[in-house]
């Protein structure tokens, strides 16, 4: 039950972000390049709830990811069904990105904590970790 309630918080902010995605215009500022820097922060976020829910669900840290990266897609693919919106690959892309740069830090911070309680093969951790 435990492992199952692990992904609870992940699937809360798929929830939001799907919730902003199906909305017509997203409040935000009018600067150029801010939904980019918008869809990295919401997915690293979602990235780490992922990683982390897999991590405490004994999956392999990559499948949180992989999901994370999934989930930026069909993101994309429901923005064709939402008046006003249309997906781009540029979105998905810093989606990624975001994704990405959240298992990297978990993965660093996850095997600096191992190395400090003296765990044998404490090293960089492999992508199945």
């Amino acid at each position: 039950m435990r492992r199952l309630l692990a992904w609870l918080p992940a699937i809360a902010w798929a929830l939001v972000i799907f919730n902003l995605s199906a909305q017509s215009r997203v409040p935000g500022p009018e600067v150029p390049g801010f939904d980019k820097v918008a869809h990295f922060g919401a997915y690293a976020l979602l990235g780490w709830l992922a990683v982390w829910a897999a991590d405490r669900s004994a999956l392999p840290l990559a499948a949180g990811a992989v999901l994370g990266v999934l989930y930026g897609a069909t993101d994309e693919i429901h923005q064709m069904y939402v008046p006003g919106r249309s997906p781009d690959v540029m979105d998905w892309f810093a989606d990624a990105a975001g994704v990405a740069a959240a298992f990297f830090v978990y993965t660093r911070l996850r095997a600096r904590r191992a190395a400090r309680r003296g765990a044998p093969g404490a090293g960089a951790p492999s992508l199945s970790a």
